[in-house]
């Protein structure tokens, strides 16, 4: 399995005279099979809720699309389930694909709703259960929920208990330097979308809603069929910028597909940059934006970065692999013309949309309805420029409640969320 790398900038001509010029340099990255590559195993853990609002339809549900993902499952692949509501269980310990009906009957008997919701302690669970078969696969854990954890009690300036988000974020993070994803899925419209967003971002996997209970084998089927295609494992991109080049100094890099997420940056020792983007995808791209300004550079074609991907490859049972050092070019020209490039251009906007839905839900927060239906109302029309017209509906019809002095429902606010990060018409 090798790395695919490629780049490109909004803009490819720099104007020599400029002493600071703004550049959005577009990164694409997948794996590519060899001739005789082989799929890789995969070790899945589900996480699910079994709360007492998740009691008869919702669970029958979710048992129905759990013994979907089992069937798919192949020999070599691994599976654990653990159960949480007020406190978790494992219910199938992490093991190999051997008897699937015998784990289907055994999710059927044990898998029963009633308590209430402690995320973490299924989380904390699933990353044990997951760590027990990381070796020569591909890691991934789904969790599902339909509540928002509970809170820890503060009495003036002291913590009373054990907040369960404080606690669910730390574990994603564990989950991620361990080299395991995490997909979250928000089922109905009571969960907690900051808490489940974060974890699915910080633990480099994808958020899902479940808003009616018909639609979880859909979810699932879908997600499934992505980490199957999995063909590389905990990548980064390291990047490094000649001198008189720079990152911006806010928010300077972002994934833009599949889906929109900001990603942090951690400074090597030498100068560069690396930015964790988990699993790789065969042939399915990884697009990654990245902000830079360059200083005045001399007239002519000028290399101002280098890009290089670091990654596992299970099947080899290699790590820290590289993949070749591609530079990046910029023409540093007299007599300056615009050279657009329309595909950068569209990524641009897609991290425009996420950021401008965001900036709606901040003013929304703030009491400022005006405000936010004239954001989501920009919104949309970005997801109209990408043609993401999915998006733009769900974004326009919010904008158009807060108009009309409506309140955005739970349901409104997840759609709208989940339209800021992904492409609805793909879907």
């Amino acid at each position: 399995m090798k790395v695919k790398l490629l780049s490109a900038l909004n803009d490819n001509n720099v104007d020599v005279a400029q002493t600071s010029s703004q550049r959005q340099l577009a990164v694409t990255i997948f794996a590519i099979a060899g001739e005789f590559d082989q799929n890789l195993p995969l070790n899945l853990c589900l996480i699910l809720d079994r709360s007492g609002s998740m009691h008869g339809q919702p669970i029958k549900t979710v048992i129905q699309a759990v013994e979907g993902l089992i069937d798919r499952l192949k020999v070599g692949d691994r599976i654990s389930v653990v159960a949480f509501s007020g406190t978790a269980e494992v219910i199938i310990p992490n093991q190999a694909i051997e008897d699937p009906e015998s784990i289907k009957s055994q999710i059927k008997s044990k898998l029963s709703a009633s308590g209430g919701t402690v995320i973490a302690e299924g989380l904390e669970l699933g990353i044990t259960e997951l760590m027990k078969g990381t070796r020569g696969a591909v890691s991934q854990a789904f969790l599902l929920t339909d509540g928002h954890g509970e809170s820890g009690l503060r009495i003036w300036k002291w913590d009373i208990g054990r907040d369960d988000n404080k606690r669910c974020l730390k574990l994603a993070q564990k989950a991620a330097k361990l080299n395991l994803t995490i997909n979250t899925f928000g089922f109905g419209n009571s969960w907690n979308q900051d808490l489940l967003e974060k974890i699915a971002d910080v633990g480099g996997g994808t958020l899902a809603h479940i808003e009616h209970p018909e639609q979880a084998v859909e979810q699932f089927s879908r997600l499934f069929g992505r980490i199957q295609s999995i063909g590389l494992t905990n990548a980064y991109l390291l990047l490094s910028l000649v001198p008189n080049v720079r990152l911006a100094e806010l928010k300077p890099i972002a994934q833009v597909a599949p889906e929109t997420i900001e990603l942090p940056v951690e400074s090597e020792a030498d100068g560069s940059f690396a930015v964790r983007l988990g699993d790789l995808m065969q042939d399915v791209e990884r697009v990654v934006l990245a902000n830079i300004y360059l200083g005045q550079l001399p007239e002519g074609k000028q290399a101002i970065a280098h890009l290089q991907i670091r990654y596992d490859d299970p099947l080899v049972n290699e790590e820290g692999l590289l993949s070749p050092l591609v530079p990046v070019y910029a023409d540093v020209v007299r007599a300056y013309q615009p050279a657009s490039n329309p595909q950068v251009q569209q990524s641009i906007l897609a991290l425009a949309k996420y950021r401008q839905t965001q900036l709606a839900e901040a003013k929304l927060q703030q009491g400022d309805r005006t405000g936010a239906a004239t954001m989501l109302q920009t919104a949309a029309k970005t997801a109209l420029q990408i043609g993401d017209k999915g998006a733009a509906t769900v974004l326009q019809t919010s904008a158009t409640r807060l108009q009309a002095g409506e309140e955005l429902s739970d349901a409104d606010l997840k759609k709208t969320r989940i339209a800021s990060k992904t492409v609805l018409q793909e879907y």
